[in-house]
């Protein structure tokens, strides 16, 4: 039974206290109890975490790539992990930072193209409505001081026109024909600039596989948080393919060289 006369929703004046349950703050509650109603949860930190993912724009479209591994700490727990995900027909995003903020924003956008395909009104979202959508979830997450710890590129094409843009946690956006994210955004940026940029209406399908493929090899040899297994995404006019899962040759031959390594001396 609930003592307290002024919980039973009875007229009150705030002048009279005539039952003594003052301060009105301090009042004790009977209603049922929440053991997390406590405080406000925030995700202070990522947990599981995805490292780079790179992207470029080339003759017949837009390449992306990103391995497949999800780190907890610098454990690398998940190793088949697909961080390169479609949305409709003509747009691949790939993000790096927390895995499971992503899968919260695959799922604001499975929601949204379902809505725009039952709306049944000739019109389909291409790259830019998305890219556009996200950077306004990002920014309203992070001025409610409860961010999506992720960085994401969203590349596709669309009434020929090829788009490529970055968005980030705090809703920080910017285009260009090589992007990255995470460690690559340091170490294979340079790389992709230099084969990329200038020659983007010259490169071909092959060409961009192997600017990818060389640069994906060079995360791995630097980036802690990689693996040698990836996957490579392209959109073209016909659509968007993701590939199965590949892995990278690699020589560690080159180490020998390197002071510090093993058990060198000089």
């Amino acid at each position: 039974m609930d003592h307290f006369p002024t919980n039973w929703g009875r007229p009150r004046h705030d002048g009279v206290d005539a039952y003594g349950t003052y301060p009105i703050p301090q009042r004790p509650s009977n209603t049922p109890k929440d053991a997390f109603s406590a405080g406000i949860q925030r995700t202070q930190q990522p947990i599981v975490t995805g490292t780079s993912v790179l992207a470029i724009k080339y003759k017949d479209g837009i390449m992306m790539a990103a391995d497949n591994l999800a780190s907890y700490g610098s454990l690398a727990r998940f190793k088949d992990i697909q961080r390169l995900q479609p949305v409709g027909a003509h747009t691949v995003i790939g993000a790096g930072g927390d895995m499971s903020d992503f899968q919260y924003i695959q799922g604001l956008l499975d929601e949204l193209i379902v809505n725009e395909f039952t709306a049944q009104d000739g019109h389909n979202l291409g790259p830019a409505e998305i890219h556009n959508y996200l950077s306004k979830v990002m920014y309203s997450r992070r001025t409610k001081m409860n961010p999506l710890w992720n960085a994401i590129l969203v590349g596709g094409i669309k009434d020929g026109k090829r788009f490529l843009s970055f968005v980030d946690l705090l809703g920080t956006t910017y285009s260009a024909s090589t992007l990255a994210t995470g460690y690559g955004a340091h170490i294979a940026q340079p790389l992709l600039r230099t084969a990329v940029e200038g020659k983007e209406d010259d490169l071909t399908e092959e060409d961009a596989v192997k600017i990818l493929e060389q640069s994906m090899r060079v995360l791995y040899y630097r980036d802690a948080r990689s693996i040698d297994k990836y996957q490579i995404a392209k959109v073209t006019v016909e659509g968007v393919t993701i590939s199965e899962s590949k892995r990278l040759e690699t020589s560690w031959s080159f180490a020998e060289g390197i002071r510090g390594y093993g058990a060198q001396t000089q």
